[in-house]
């Protein structure tokens, strides 16, 4: 009987079926995912750098994202937190997120990959999952503005950080119990879905209606 592939189907094992086999690839739907989710993540960097340039050019340059005082890109790039490193952040952007994509392309091609490149890619996402994080206190608590192309690269980044991490757990790369494996095989999804609500209950809380206004 044939078998349903879906995003979170992404082990494809090259050794014995066991806990830890040699090499991982990953399901057409799992390489679609990464790189769906690292091209979104190009386009907002994209879009934010060359906003920047044009703002460094003119001060008095509007993005077109800026739509109201609450939803305003120039807050956020004019703010010390958008260049965190010295330079642009969405610069960082533009390097990380073509590497999920070349990940993902790879995949397509039925590529395969040792456990240390599997770890070294989780702990990649994880910290742009958290870097992510302290961005949206930031953005909310402290610049008070909102970038849509932002929240782009936030949902993107929590897309790829939890099936990553879903593939790695079972494929047994990551140590966890058998009813983690199992809530991960059936139920990857509900983690991002919840991650991305509660972001959402936070911002709506914040701001209401004058997202809108």
């Amino acid at each position: 009987m044939s078998r349903t592939t879906t995003a979170s189907d992404s082990v494809s094992r090259t050794a014995d079926d066991g806990d830890a086999p040699r090499s991982v690839g990953g399901s057409r739907a799992f390489a679609l995912l990464l790189v769906i989710t690292g091209a979104a993540g190009v386009l907002a960097s994209w879009v934010i750098t060359l906003d920047k340039f044009k703002l460094l050019e003119d001060p008095n340059f509007t993005p077109g994202c800026s739509i109201n005082p609450v939803i305003s890109c120039g807050s956020i790039m004019k703010s010390d937190q958008a260049a965190v490193f010295g330079f642009p952040n969405p610069m960082l952007g533009l390097v990380t997120y073509g590497i999920v994509i070349c990940v993902g392309m790879s995949l397509l091609t039925g590529a395969r990959f040792p456990r240390w490149y599997w770890l070294t890619f989780n702990a990649g996402t994880l910290f742009g999952v958290g870097f992510v994080t302290w961005l949206q206190f930031q953005s909310l608590y402290r610049i008070n503005a909102l970038c849509l192309w932002c929240c782009l690269a936030w949902v993107a980044t929590i897309l790829m950080f939890w099936y990553v991490t879903s593939s790695n757990v079972r494929s047994g790369f990551l140590p966890a119990p058998r009813w983690l494996k199992t809530f991960f095989e059936d139920f990857t999804w509900a983690l991002p879905v919840v991650h991305v609500g509660i972001i959402a209950v936070l911002i709506f809380t914040r701001w209401g209606s004058q997202l809108w206004a």
